[in-house]
Formats: structure tokens, sequence, C-alpha cells
């Protein structure tokens, strides 16, 4: 009877460790990592958060972007599809309030959804809004309880980004189930209250839904905006971009998160407005023109356009995080045919009240400083420089502007986290490149009563221990990067 026990038990073992591993190296879902049309956009603008120090060393914080959103939702009457990353009301360590943008975005659907019934909204989310399981999200209840779906992001279906940690997390911790939504013991680590055990152990994991898009109707026809901004009262005085656009890339923005929902619940997505014509693609129309990326597609063209960059163009990346290497190598290839090349970063010291030790970027920073590519550093108070803008000027007058959730990570690029992008192609002329060219020359310079970055040596870090740390984390997936 032992020795059948023991077979059993370790074919048990073996077919679960099989499970596992298959899990390493799970494909995406169908519809993910995709790449749209290049697309006319005429009323593409570029949307600004940003936060800066006036002459007396003040701090203000100027708003677009989710003054944007609210519009949007108040112009729908057909249809509203939202998904961010981060829709909460936690603070973590810090007491910092600026806007409360969790209440605001529930109020402004729950109105919308009172003053017109056939209104179609569905929202989509991240599960670390209830800390996996372990926390209540009251704000997601009144949704529901409204007739608004809320879709909490399958991730399971995602592949896994920490090996080292995931299959042992598969194989022992995953068939417990999650942890009650109440009466935990562990401290919430990113509010108050206790989560339990299971949920600390899935936080761990590390895999997101990191999208933040909002799609609408206006006036017969519909709207896309993709962000780096998450509706998060803690995050509210973040500096962020989005971009806000028409034509047929709405539509493939649309498909895009009609793939999230495929797999992550069982109720039908929501219908294109059958009166609002989906928008034709036409190659021949006026510029400038909007792609959507997702997943892995935004490091692919990212490393498209870094790679033809040469004498007498211009790279500028603003970016909260940098660490993934193929864009690391592209920055410094441009920069060595002749390209001039500059980045901002976030100096990555800052987290919602915590201290953070600089990985990546200050790490990154070294390296680039040593090749020669001009570093500065958004000066943060608090606050995150939670930007991703890649703008690429070509000495032809050609523009492109990459934007969204994507940091440039293994974890972001990689087909791993779920992440939204958009790349805008078109002559210098276009609103939407004076406006990012504005921004980046302003950042960088510090115009008179805006002071944004300071130089290089301010959070110079020559650790040639902490390199070899990050050089570790970005590789195995053991960060939060």
């Amino acid at each position: 009877m032992a020795r059948h026990l023991c077979r059993a038990a370790l074919a048990l073992a073996s077919c679960t460790a099989g499970s596992g591993c298959v899990s390493l190296r799970r494909p995406l879902p169908p519809g993910l990592s995709c790449q749209g049309q290049p697309a006319p956009a005429p009323a593409a603008r570029l949307l600004l958060d940003v936060t800066y120090l006036d002459a007396d060393g003040q701090r203000h914080s100027e708003q677009e972007i989710f003054d944007e959103a609210m519009a949007l939702i108040r112009g729908a009457r057909r249809l509203i599809l939202a998904d961010f990353f981060l829709y909460n009301e936690f603070q973590g360590n810090s007491r910092e309030r600026h806007r409360a943008l969790c209440g605001e975005l529930t109020r402004a659907l729950l109105e919308q959804k009172q003053r017109h019934p056939g209104l179609d909204i569905v929202v989509i989310t991240d599960p670390i809004n209830t800390a996996y399981g372990g926390t209540a999200a009251p704000h997601l209840d009144q949704l529901r309880a409204a007739g608004i779906p809320v879709v909490i992001t399958n991730l399971d279906r995602l592949p896994d980004s920490v090996p080292l940690y995931s299959l042992p997390w598969r194989l022992l911790v995953k068939p417990f189930g999650q942890s009650r939504a109440s009466g935990g013991w562990l401290p919430n680590p990113f509010g108050e209250g206790r989560i339990g055990l299971r949920a600390w152990l899935r936080l761990l994991n590390f895999k997101a839904n990191h999208r933040k898009v909002l799609i609408a109707d206006r006036d017969g026809r519909m709207l896309g905006l993709v962000a780096s901004a998450n509706p998060h009262d803690a995050s509210s005085a973040h500096s962020n971009c989005a971009l806000v656009f028409d034509g047929a890339a709405v539509l493939d923005l649309y498909n895009s998160e009609r793939a999230v929902l495929a797999f992550s619940s069982t109720a039908p997505p929501p219908e294109w407005p059958p009166e609002i014509a989906a928008p034709a693609a036409d190659a021949a129309a006026a510029a400038p023109t909007a792609q959507v990326l997702t997943e892995g597609k935004i490091r692919e063209a990212v490393l498209e356009d870094l790679g033809q960059a040469g004498p007498g163009d211009r790279a500028d990346l603003v970016m909260f995080y940098l660490s993934d290497r193929a864009v690391i190598a592209a920055l410094k290839a441009a920069h060595r045919r002749g390209a001039q090349v500059r980045v901002l970063l976030d100096p990555n010291k800052d987290a919602f009240g915590r201290t953070k030790n600089g990985i990546p970027n200050r790490q990154v920073a070294r390296e680039l400083n040593a090749a020669g590519i001009p570093v500065r550093w958004m000066d943060t108070h608090g606050e995150q420089a939670h930007t991703k803008l890649l703008l690429l000027r070509a000495a032809d007058g050609r523009r492109s502007l990459h934007l969204g959730s994507a940091n440039f990570t293994r974890r972001n690029l990689a087909d791993l986290n779920l992440e939204t992008n958009v790349r805008v192609r078109g002559p210098a002329d276009a609103a939407v490149f004076a406006e990012a060219d504005a921004f980046v020359e302003t950042a960088w310079n510090n115009t008179p009563g805006r002071h944004i970055s300071v130089p290089y040596p301010a959070y110079a870090d020559e650790s040639r221990w902490r390199v070899i740390l990050y050089r570790l984390m970005e590789a195995t997936g053991l960060s939060t990067f």
C-alpha cells in the first residue's frame, strides 16, 4: 500500500511540476502582442501631467490627462471601455493627497450610467486593486451594483516573469486558491488593513495588466486614450503623458481590449456601437498617423525607430524605468552612428512614502553617461516622474513619438505584462509633435519658473555592486520593474 501511495504522490508531483513548467513557457493568449496598422489620426493630441518647482521652490502640478478622461466619459452615449492598472485609493506610507482620482473616476462612471442607462460600460483592471484577493474594493463593488461589469484580469493566463519563484508558487501555493477578502494577518503593502498569506505570495509572482486605456464615443465617432497615468490617489501628483486620438487606430485599440476580456471573463464583450461605422484606414490620408502597439510589439517598434537614427537625427527618451538591454544597446548604437541622444530619467528614489535605492535607472544612467550620452534626472519631491515617452526627430523633418503604459524593461517589453503604447508618425509641423518638442525642451532646460530636471551628478551612483544587482534583477525578474 505504501509503495502505491508513494507512486501516486510522485505521479501527482510530476504532473504538477510539468504543468508548472508549461506555465513558465506559456504563450500569450490570442489577440495580444498586437501591432495595429498606422492610420490617420487628425485629432491626435498629447496630454501632459507635469509637476515642477517655481522660482520660490514651491511645487506645482499641472494636469491634463484625467481632465480629458472625465470629459470623454461625460460625452459618451453608447460605449465606455476602461482598462487601468492602478485604480484604487491606496496611499501606502504616503500621507500626501493631491487629487482623489479613484473616487473621481468612479463617480463619473456611475453618474454617466445613471444619466444614460443604455450606455454600455465595461471596466477592466488588475488584481492589485484588491491586494490580489486579500481585501475588498468598495469602489468596484459600487460599479457592479450599478450594473457596470468589472473584469479582474486573469493573470494566470500570462507567462510567468520570475521562473525562480513562479514554479514553486504554482506547485505549493496556487492549488490552495486565493486569500479571503477579510481576516488576513499580514500588513497590506499598498494601504491600510491586513491581508492573507496567499495574497502576499501571489503578489510576489510579479505579473500585471499594466495597461492604461480609455475608449469612448463622442458625437458619432470613437476616441481612444492611451496613457502612462493611473486613476490612483497616491499617484495623482506624478508626471505622466497620454495621447487622445481618433480614426481607425481606435478600432485596433478596442480589439486589443476585447482580447483581454476573452480570457478574463465569460461574459460577452461590449460590441462596437452599430450606428458608428468602424473607421477605415486610408494610408494616403494626411498625417499624422497613430499605430496601436501592445506587449512585445512595443519593443520591436522602438528598436526599429532607434535603429534608423543617424547623423543629424535626434532621439529624446523620458522614462520612469529603463533597464531593457536591447533598448539600451539601441540607444548607444544610435549615439555611435551620430544621432543626438538624450535621456531624462526618474531617479528611482520615491515610492509612495518609501525611499528606493535607485535601481535600475542609476545603473543604466552610469552606463549611458560612460558611453557619452547626456543624461539628466527629473527632480522629484515625493512624486514620481512616471512619464514614458520616446521622441525621434529626423533630420528630414519626420517625427516619431512613442508613448503609453510601457516602461522600457524586460517585464514590460518581453510579452510578460500586458501593455499598450501608441506610435505616432508624421511631419514636424503637426501639433502633436510641437507639443512633444516643447515638453522635452522645457523638461531638459528648465525654462524660467519651471524647474523640472537636474544634471547627472545629482544622482550618479558609481557602485559596481549595484550594477551587478541590477543586471541580476533584470535577467531573473526578481524585481518590481
